[in-house]
């Protein structure tokens, strides 16, 4: 998996307050001599615990007595983000979303990770965004020992020999093809970011451009992988069916002998608001008629305008009765499908809004009733039930998602790595209960009625 997932958020038994210092049994606050508890959150009947080990390595524990299987996931705070696309190097974030499955070296032999993970039932999977890159996997509850010994083998000892890194970079030559150039909807992704971000590293594609992944070195990738790849610049979180102390024991003995990375932080990129202006695009393609997708400028997932910026996009996009679905589908029967999100980035990212649109229409006249509808929503108070019914969605939707153990670890590590903090997972929910009609009407006029936009429209081969 390439681009962003909106990892799931938890449905637990209830929402319980945070507690922003350690609160942990005395038995395993004492596990071991490494290691220390940070933080403790309660989470309904369940508990989130946050440790740190001596070498920099975070680690989000949750244990469910109830559930079945464990989910182990190690997230590397590194993404497309952290290349220096000026030297050509884009695309190794996720070009070792792809290498870090060939495993490490294992007594003198190469030893594949996939492998191994399904021989104790279990299966692995990954995903690399704009942020960083996470490896997750579900095992039964027995094997987590062995998913932590080859988690932390892999960490610092990839097997990543010339023939390797060659197959694997033409597997992402093919899935370029397949995901972008062949892609309408790849095609109209990646110029819309790239468009709308003049300076962000935001504005070159995740999966890399074409010249700079066929022409990736050995070298180059190992350089990256020993600057990126390192205990501090990672966070695990263990989430399901296992014994806490058994699995803090284990994982300490694992990780505690692997060296942080000690060279200098790069420089944080500056945060870019963008598209500044109205920038765009138009494209032919062999589409039945206009597709096109309208990128406003959103702030990132921690971001205190981001929880009436969420309740905005379920007023908009919310289902058949949301407005814009009512409006252009319904009502206007202009297009046959709207669809959007809200990109869940560090820095300021994008709204974007995908149309498309029915035989004989064009894309001017949705964007018109669009633009139209988003300064309505800066200059006309929301009515309550419409408020009430968005919140509702949006909580039901936030809370239903982290059903699962693996929900709630990606969601866990989500937050951890983009926003600072786990816990602003858990106020997150709070912050869309307390969003007022005001708050819509604010948000809305800073960021969506000034009219910067970036749009790119696909049409028709034949089209004029």
């Amino acid at each position: 998996m390439m681009t962003y997932s909106c990892a799931g958020l938890f449905s637990g038994p209830g929402k319980q307050g945070v507690s922003r210092t350690p609160s942990t049994s005395a038995s395993i606050r004492a596990f071991g001599s490494s290691s220390r508890a940070v933080a403790s959150t309660p989470l309904g009947s369940l508990t989130i615990r946050k440790w740190t080990l001596d070498n920099g390595l975070s680690l989000i524990t949750v244990p469910d007595a109830g559930a079945r299987s464990v989910s182990y996931l190690t997230m590397f705070r590194v993404g497309s983000r952290n290349e220096n696309a000026s030297a050509g190097e884009t695309g190794l974030a996720h070009l070792f979303e792809h290498l870090m499955f060939a495993g490490a070296s294992a007594g003198g032999r190469p030893a594949d990770f996939d492998q191994q993970i399904e021989e104790v039932g279990g299966s692995s999977n990954a995903m690399t965004t704009y942020d960083f890159t996470s490896y997750i996997d579900e095992l039964p509850p027995e094997t987590l020992d062995r998913a932590i010994q080859l988690e932390a083998h892999r960490m610092v000892n990839l097997e990543l020999g010339e023939k390797r890194l060659s197959t694997e970079r033409e597997v992402v030559v093919q899935e370029r093809l397949g995901s972008v150039e062949d892609s309408v909807d790849g095609t109209l992704d990646e110029m819309v970011w790239g468009q709308a971000f003049k300076a962000h590293p935001y504005r070159w594609p995740i999966i890399g451009r074409m010249t700079d992944i066929k022409s990736v070195t050995r070298d180059r990738a190992l350089a990256f992988y020993r600057r990126h790849y390192a205990p501090n610049h990672a966070v695990i979180v263990v989430a399901g069916a296992f014994e806490e102390s058994a699995a803090l024991q284990a994982i300490e003995t694992a990780y505690r002998g692997l060296r942080a990375d000690s060279s200098e932080p790069d420089a944080a990129p500056v945060p870019e608001r963008a598209p500044r202006s109205e920038v765009r695009a138009r494209i032919q393609r062999p589409v039945p008629a206009d597709r096109f997708v309208m990128g406003y400028p959103a702030p990132g997932l921690g971001d205190p305008e981001r929880a009436p910026y969420d309740v905005i996009d379920q007023l908009l996009l919310g289902g058949p009765s949301s407005r814009l679905h009512r409006l252009l589908v319904v009502e206007r029967e202009l297009a046959s499908s709207v669809n959007g999100d809200v990109a869940p980035t560090r820095d300021p990212g994008l709204f974007c809004l995908w149309i498309q649109m029915t035989r004989g229409h064009e894309a001017g006249r949705a964007e018109e009733l669009i633009v139209r509808e988003m300064e309505r929503l800066a200059t006309e108070s929301v009515d309550a039930g419409e408020l009430t019914a968005a919140k509702n969605r949006l909580e039901t939707e936030f809370w239903s998602e982290l059903g699962s153990s693996r929900g709630r670890a990606e969601a866990l590590g989500h937050f951890e790595v983009t926003t600072g903090d786990y816990q602003n997972l858990i106020e997150r929910s709070r912050a869309y209960d307390r969003v007022t009609a005001s708050d819509v009407r604010r948000v809305a006029g800073a960021f969506l009625a000034p009219g910067a936009r970036s749009v790119v429209t696909a049409s028709p081969n034949n089209a004029p």
